[in-house]
């Protein structure tokens, strides 16, 4: 079992629609797939159900260990696609795993789901906290989405510093541009400036887009809604790149 996250210490990023995105990619591509929505906003639902969202569970009996993590899974959301919605508890998170020091909670609450499940995917909070910290650990690979303005290239910097400050591991860290708007000359000038910014990075921007925007109102992947769009075929590539970055082939 594979566990990847998506992350960035900024939120509106286009965080979620990349995890949703890629989750449903790798289910396609012979990868039984795990999708963990750990943000408490719960936007992971929106994009997956639309108006009918996938309503989560109180988080306290599972930090408890009083009922298995297979219990707040809802099975093959789309074929191969599983998926653990948000829930609001999770805000009290953080609490329990300071309270668990010198263990990595989330690890251990994954570790049932190893002889089942290809790939784990965790769309997180956009903070700086335990949990971060903790998802950073158990975490393969981090994919960073920065949106090209050098607030958030700054933002990227610091994200950088903090995993190297804590010992977490820097190589994990793969950042692609996000939310691009070829339209604006900084825009175009950051992402031209490629890996000088970026380093470690992906090789791919993702397009700012309506039809992105759009995942949420119809509650599909874009490989579903438009599979023909720009910003469906970038996110195929980023897909490429993960299975490169875990498996050198094809998973399965």
């Amino acid at each position: 079992m594979r566990i990847i996250a998506f992350y960035s210490p900024k939120g509106g990023v286009g965080k979620t629609a990349a995890a949703v995105n890629i989750a449903y990619l790798a289910s396609q591509d012979n990868c039984r797939t795990l999708l963990w929505d750990l943000d408490p906003q719960g936007a992971s639902s929106f994009y997956l159900a639309g108006a009918e969202t996938v309503k989560g569970r109180k988080l306290s009996k599972l930090l408890e260990g009083k009922a298995p993590i297979a219990k707040f899974i809802h099975d093959d959301v789309y074929p191969g696609l599983d998926f653990i919605p948000a829930h609001t508890s999770f805000r009290n998170f953080d609490i329990k795993l300071e309270q668990e020091s010198g263990s990595n909670v989330l690890r251990d609450m994954l570790a049932p789901l190893s002889e089942e499940t290809s790939l784990v995917i965790l769309d997180c909070p956009p903070t700086l906290s335990r949990l971060t910290e903790q998802v950073l650990e158990v975490a393969d690979r981090v994919y960073v989405p920065v949106v090209p303005t050098w607030l958030a290239v700054n933002s990227w910097n610091q994200l950088q510093q903090f995993v190297k400050d804590k010992k977490l591991g820097a190589r994990k860290l793969r950042p692609f541009f996000s939310m691009v708007d070829r339209r604006k000359n900084l825009h175009k000038e950051i992402v031209e400036q490629g890996r000088e910014v970026l380093p470690n990075g992906m090789g791919v921007a993702v397009p700012y887009a309506s039809v992105v925007e759009r995942m949420g109102e119809e509650g599909l992947p874009l490989e579903r809604l438009a599979p023909h769009s720009p910003a469906a075929e970038v996110y195929r590539q980023i897909w490429a790149g993960i299975r490169q970055d875990l498996w050198k082939r094809r998973p399965g």
